[in-house]
Protein backbone atom coordinates (compact mmCIF):
# COMPACT_ATOMS: atom_id res chain seq x y z
CA UNK A 1 0.00 0.00 0.00
CA UNK A 2 2.58 2.65 1.12
CA UNK A 3 4.06 1.58 -2.75
CA UNK A 4 1.44 2.36 -4.25
CA UNK A 5 1.04 5.70 -2.88
CA UNK A 6 4.83 6.17 -3.24
CA UNK A 7 3.73 6.17 -7.02
CA UNK A 8 1.25 7.70 -7.01
CA UNK A 9 2.48 10.98 -5.36
CA UNK A 10 5.72 10.50 -7.52
CA UNK A 11 3.67 10.56 -10.87
CA UNK A 12 2.53 14.29 -9.60
CA UNK A 13 5.92 15.03 -9.63
CA UNK A 14 7.29 13.79 -12.82
CA UNK A 15 4.07 15.06 -14.71
CA UNK A 16 3.04 18.06 -13.17
CA UNK A 17 1.83 19.92 -16.14
CA UNK A 18 -0.42 17.16 -16.93
CA UNK A 19 -1.52 16.83 -13.39
CA UNK A 20 -2.16 20.28 -12.80
CA UNK A 21 -4.14 19.64 -16.32
CA UNK A 22 -6.16 16.69 -14.94
CA UNK A 23 -7.07 18.15 -11.62
CA UNK A 24 -8.30 21.58 -13.50
CA UNK A 25 -10.30 19.52 -16.11
CA UNK A 26 -11.85 17.58 -13.65
CA UNK A 27 -12.26 20.85 -11.29
CA UNK A 28 -14.04 22.79 -14.34
CA UNK A 29 -16.26 19.50 -15.39
CA UNK A 30 -17.51 19.13 -11.37
CA UNK A 31 -17.81 22.94 -11.32
CA UNK A 32 -20.16 23.18 -14.29
CA UNK A 33 -22.00 20.32 -12.84
CA UNK A 34 -22.17 21.64 -9.36
CA UNK A 35 -23.63 24.78 -10.79
CA UNK A 36 -25.96 23.09 -12.51
CA UNK A 37 -27.05 21.26 -9.47
CA UNK A 38 -27.60 24.59 -7.48
CA UNK A 39 -29.78 25.54 -10.12
CA UNK A 40 -31.72 22.25 -9.77
CA UNK A 41 -31.65 22.51 -6.19
CA UNK A 42 -33.03 26.13 -5.69
CA UNK A 43 -35.77 25.17 -8.53
CA UNK A 44 -36.63 22.66 -6.67
CA UNK A 45 -37.28 24.94 -3.15
CA UNK A 46 -38.88 27.50 -5.49
CA UNK A 47 -41.15 24.82 -6.31
CA UNK A 48 -41.64 23.51 -2.94
CA UNK A 49 -42.65 26.72 -1.67
CA UNK A 50 -45.46 27.44 -4.54
CA UNK A 51 -46.11 23.93 -3.40
CA UNK A 52 -46.96 24.84 0.39
CA UNK A 53 -49.69 27.09 -1.04
CA UNK A 54 -51.52 24.16 -2.27
CA UNK A 55 -54.70 24.08 0.56
CA UNK A 56 -57.91 22.32 0.15
CA UNK A 57 -61.01 24.40 1.13
CA UNK A 58 -64.25 23.44 2.23
CA UNK A 59 -67.16 25.65 2.60
CA UNK A 60 -69.63 24.66 5.05
CA UNK A 61 -73.80 25.06 5.18
CA UNK A 62 -75.23 27.59 6.91
CA UNK A 63 -75.91 26.94 10.89
CA UNK A 64 -73.71 24.22 11.40
CA UNK A 65 -72.86 23.46 14.95
CA UNK A 66 -69.45 24.50 15.74
CA UNK A 67 -69.35 21.59 18.04
CA UNK A 68 -70.07 19.29 14.65
CA UNK A 69 -66.89 21.05 12.88
CA UNK A 70 -64.88 20.51 15.84
CA UNK A 71 -65.33 16.75 15.67
CA UNK A 72 -65.06 16.52 12.18
CA UNK A 73 -62.09 18.87 12.40
CA UNK A 74 -60.29 16.14 14.46
CA UNK A 75 -61.45 13.36 11.94
CA UNK A 76 -60.05 15.03 8.68
CA UNK A 77 -56.99 15.72 10.89
CA UNK A 78 -56.40 12.63 10.93
CA UNK A 79 -56.32 11.74 7.27
CA UNK A 80 -52.68 11.22 5.90
CA UNK A 81 -52.64 13.70 3.70
CA UNK A 82 -53.59 16.74 5.52
CA UNK A 83 -50.78 18.58 7.44
CA UNK A 84 -53.14 21.22 9.14
CA UNK A 85 -57.05 22.03 9.62
CA UNK A 86 -58.14 25.58 10.27
CA UNK A 87 -61.91 26.79 11.22
CA UNK A 88 -62.79 29.67 9.44
CA UNK A 89 -66.24 31.24 10.86
CA UNK A 90 -68.10 33.51 8.49
CA UNK A 91 -67.49 36.80 10.15
CA UNK A 92 -63.38 36.08 9.84
CA UNK A 93 -63.75 34.69 6.09
CA UNK A 94 -65.33 38.70 5.84
CA UNK A 95 -62.90 40.63 7.66
CA UNK A 96 -60.08 38.48 5.84
CA UNK A 97 -61.72 39.55 2.26
CA UNK A 98 -62.25 43.17 3.19
CA UNK A 99 -57.84 42.95 3.88
CA UNK A 100 -56.90 40.93 0.64
CA UNK A 101 -59.31 42.68 -1.58
CA UNK A 102 -59.31 45.85 -1.32
CA UNK A 103 -60.52 47.06 -4.54
CA UNK A 104 -63.85 45.71 -3.48
CA UNK A 105 -63.87 47.93 -0.28
CA UNK A 106 -66.79 49.72 -0.83
CA UNK A 107 -68.78 46.60 -1.82
CA UNK A 108 -67.98 45.22 2.06
CA UNK A 109 -69.38 48.33 3.31
CA UNK A 110 -72.86 48.65 5.22
CA UNK A 111 -73.50 44.56 4.77
CA UNK A 112 -77.35 43.67 5.84
CA UNK A 113 -76.16 39.86 5.51
CA UNK A 114 -72.38 38.60 5.51
CA UNK A 115 -72.44 36.61 2.08
CA UNK A 116 -69.34 34.51 3.03
CA UNK A 117 -69.37 30.87 4.26
CA UNK A 118 -67.59 29.64 6.91
CA UNK A 119 -65.17 27.08 5.69
CA UNK A 120 -62.51 24.23 6.51
CA UNK A 121 -58.84 25.31 4.99
CA UNK A 122 -56.63 22.41 4.85
CA UNK A 123 -53.02 22.79 4.27
CA UNK A 124 -51.75 19.62 3.02
CA UNK A 125 -48.50 17.02 4.34
CA UNK A 126 -45.07 17.59 1.62
CA UNK A 127 -45.23 15.04 -0.79
CA UNK A 128 -49.43 15.05 -1.06
CA UNK A 129 -49.40 18.24 -2.74
CA UNK A 130 -50.37 17.38 -6.11
CA UNK A 131 -53.44 17.19 -8.06
CA UNK A 132 -54.28 13.17 -7.51
CA UNK A 133 -53.93 13.67 -3.43
CA UNK A 134 -55.84 17.01 -3.54
CA UNK A 135 -58.73 15.54 -4.91
CA UNK A 136 -59.01 12.48 -3.29
CA UNK A 137 -58.84 14.76 -0.30
CA UNK A 138 -61.57 16.97 -1.98
CA UNK A 139 -63.84 13.76 -2.77
CA UNK A 140 -63.44 12.15 0.94
CA UNK A 141 -64.52 15.86 2.04
CA UNK A 142 -67.19 16.08 -0.18
CA UNK A 143 -68.91 13.32 1.64
CA UNK A 144 -69.56 14.84 5.04
CA UNK A 145 -73.28 16.28 5.27
CA UNK A 146 -72.44 19.94 5.68
CA UNK A 147 -70.16 20.67 3.47
CA UNK A 148 -71.47 22.80 0.80
CA UNK A 149 -68.60 22.98 -1.83
CA UNK A 150 -65.19 21.61 -2.05
CA UNK A 151 -62.28 23.65 -3.59
CA UNK A 152 -58.68 23.28 -4.31
CA UNK A 153 -58.00 25.31 -7.77
CA UNK A 154 -57.98 22.20 -9.67
CA UNK A 155 -56.60 23.90 -13.05
CA UNK A 156 -53.42 25.24 -10.93
CA UNK A 157 -52.77 22.49 -9.14
CA UNK A 158 -52.45 20.53 -12.64
CA UNK A 159 -50.48 23.22 -13.86
CA UNK A 160 -48.03 22.82 -10.83
CA UNK A 161 -47.78 19.36 -11.33
CA UNK A 162 -46.75 19.50 -15.38
CA UNK A 163 -44.26 22.17 -13.63
CA UNK A 164 -43.02 19.75 -11.55
CA UNK A 165 -42.97 17.11 -13.97
CA UNK A 166 -40.65 19.33 -16.95
CA UNK A 167 -38.17 20.24 -14.62
CA UNK A 168 -37.38 17.22 -13.48
CA UNK A 169 -37.23 15.71 -17.02
CA UNK A 170 -35.04 18.69 -18.16
CA UNK A 171 -33.15 18.98 -14.91
CA UNK A 172 -32.34 14.82 -15.67
CA UNK A 173 -31.70 15.36 -19.28
CA UNK A 174 -29.27 18.52 -18.43
CA UNK A 175 -27.70 16.64 -15.69
CA UNK A 176 -26.95 13.14 -17.90
CA UNK A 177 -25.22 15.39 -20.72
CA UNK A 178 -23.02 17.50 -18.21
CA UNK A 179 -22.40 14.02 -16.78
CA UNK A 180 -21.51 12.31 -19.91
CA UNK A 181 -19.50 15.16 -21.06
CA UNK A 182 -17.29 15.85 -18.15
CA UNK A 183 -16.44 11.73 -18.29
CA UNK A 184 -15.40 12.14 -22.42
CA UNK A 185 -13.04 15.25 -21.45
CA UNK A 186 -11.40 13.59 -18.50
CA UNK A 187 -11.18 10.46 -19.72
CA UNK A 188 -9.06 12.39 -22.81
CA UNK A 189 -7.30 13.75 -20.49
CA UNK A 190 -6.28 10.91 -18.40
CA UNK A 191 -5.12 9.32 -21.63
CA UNK A 192 -2.67 11.71 -22.37
CA UNK A 193 -1.21 11.14 -19.02
CA UNK A 194 -1.44 7.22 -19.45
CA UNK A 195 0.15 7.90 -23.15
CA UNK A 196 3.20 10.09 -21.56
CA UNK A 197 4.57 7.10 -19.60
CA UNK A 198 4.00 4.26 -22.14
CA UNK A 199 7.50 3.84 -21.85
CA UNK A 200 7.57 3.08 -18.11
CA UNK A 201 4.41 0.77 -18.80
CA UNK A 202 5.84 -1.34 -21.58
CA UNK A 203 9.15 -1.23 -18.73
CA UNK A 204 6.68 -2.55 -16.02
CA UNK A 205 5.05 -5.43 -18.78
CA UNK A 206 8.72 -6.50 -19.04
CA UNK A 207 9.78 -7.16 -15.92
CA UNK A 208 6.63 -9.36 -15.20
CA UNK A 209 4.73 -6.64 -13.70
CA UNK A 210 0.59 -7.79 -13.55
CA UNK A 211 -2.09 -5.86 -15.22
CA UNK A 212 -3.78 -4.60 -11.70
CA UNK A 213 -0.28 -3.80 -10.30
CA UNK A 214 0.47 -1.79 -12.81
CA UNK A 215 -3.25 -0.25 -12.59
CA UNK A 216 -2.82 0.22 -9.07
CA UNK A 217 -0.50 4.17 -8.99
CA UNK A 218 -2.62 5.26 -12.02
CA UNK A 219 -5.91 4.68 -10.30
CA UNK A 220 -4.91 5.96 -7.07
CA UNK A 221 -3.84 9.03 -8.94
CA UNK A 222 -6.71 9.57 -10.75
CA UNK A 223 -8.96 9.28 -7.43
CA UNK A 224 -6.55 11.96 -6.08
CA UNK A 225 -6.79 13.84 -8.95
CA UNK A 226 -10.57 13.50 -8.35
CA UNK A 227 -10.58 14.44 -5.30
CA UNK A 228 -8.93 17.72 -5.23
CA UNK A 229 -11.00 18.54 -8.73
CA UNK A 230 -13.90 18.09 -6.32
CA UNK A 231 -12.42 20.56 -3.74
CA UNK A 232 -11.73 22.61 -6.02
CA UNK A 233 -15.26 22.95 -7.72
CA UNK A 234 -17.14 23.23 -4.28
CA UNK A 235 -14.71 26.18 -3.96
CA UNK A 236 -15.91 27.66 -6.99
CA UNK A 237 -19.53 26.67 -6.72
CA UNK A 238 -19.49 28.63 -2.93
CA UNK A 239 -17.83 31.57 -4.30
CA UNK A 240 -20.53 31.82 -7.37
CA UNK A 241 -23.11 30.89 -4.62
CA UNK A 242 -21.44 33.83 -2.09
CA UNK A 243 -21.68 36.46 -5.50
CA UNK A 244 -25.34 36.11 -6.13
CA UNK A 245 -26.55 34.97 -2.16
CA UNK A 246 -26.23 39.34 -1.26
CA UNK A 247 -28.32 40.06 -4.67
CA UNK A 248 -30.97 37.27 -3.48
CA UNK A 249 -30.95 38.15 -0.05
CA UNK A 250 -31.71 41.96 -1.32
CA UNK A 251 -34.46 40.97 -3.83
CA UNK A 252 -36.23 39.04 -0.79
CA UNK A 253 -35.52 35.31 -2.17
CA UNK A 254 -32.50 33.58 -0.59
CA UNK A 255 -30.40 30.90 -2.69
CA UNK A 256 -29.78 27.82 -1.15
CA UNK A 257 -26.37 26.18 -0.87
CA UNK A 258 -25.17 22.42 -1.03
CA UNK A 259 -25.51 20.85 2.22
CA UNK A 260 -22.42 18.82 3.67
CA UNK A 261 -23.99 15.86 2.07
CA UNK A 262 -24.27 17.31 -1.40
CA UNK A 263 -20.52 18.69 -0.66
CA UNK A 264 -19.50 14.69 0.07
CA UNK A 265 -21.41 13.68 -3.25
CA UNK A 266 -19.75 16.03 -5.44
CA UNK A 267 -15.90 15.09 -4.30
CA UNK A 268 -17.50 11.25 -4.55
CA UNK A 269 -18.24 12.02 -8.12
CA UNK A 270 -15.02 13.39 -8.47
CA UNK A 271 -13.31 10.62 -7.27
CA UNK A 272 -15.09 8.27 -9.48
CA UNK A 273 -14.80 10.04 -12.49
CA UNK A 274 -10.86 10.01 -11.79
CA UNK A 275 -10.84 6.50 -11.07
CA UNK A 276 -13.42 5.78 -13.63
CA UNK A 277 -11.42 7.80 -16.29
CA UNK A 278 -7.93 6.54 -15.03
CA UNK A 279 -9.53 2.41 -15.26
CA UNK A 280 -10.56 2.96 -18.45
CA UNK A 281 -7.95 4.90 -20.14
CA UNK A 282 -5.12 2.25 -18.79
CA UNK A 283 -6.72 -0.76 -19.15
CA UNK A 284 -7.23 0.27 -22.95
CA UNK A 285 -3.93 1.04 -23.24
CA UNK A 286 -2.92 -2.44 -21.79
CA UNK A 287 -4.65 -4.34 -24.30
CA UNK A 288 -2.89 -2.27 -26.93
CA UNK A 289 1.23 -3.40 -25.12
Amino acid sequence: MNLLWREALLAFRRTRTLSALSVTTIAFALFVSGLFGLVALNMRAAISRVEERVEVIAFVHRGTPTQTLTVAGQDIAAFPEVLTVSYVSEEDALERARAELVEFEDAYKDLEVNPLPASLELRLKPGFRDAASAGNVAERLRSFEFVEDVRYGEDWVHRLDTLRKMAALIGLGIGLAFALVSIVIIGVTIRMTVLQRAREIQIMRLVGATDWFIRGPFLLEGAIKGFLGGLIAVGLCAAVFGAFRAQSIALGTGLLFFGPAQAVLLLIFGVLLGFGGSLFSVGRHLRNV
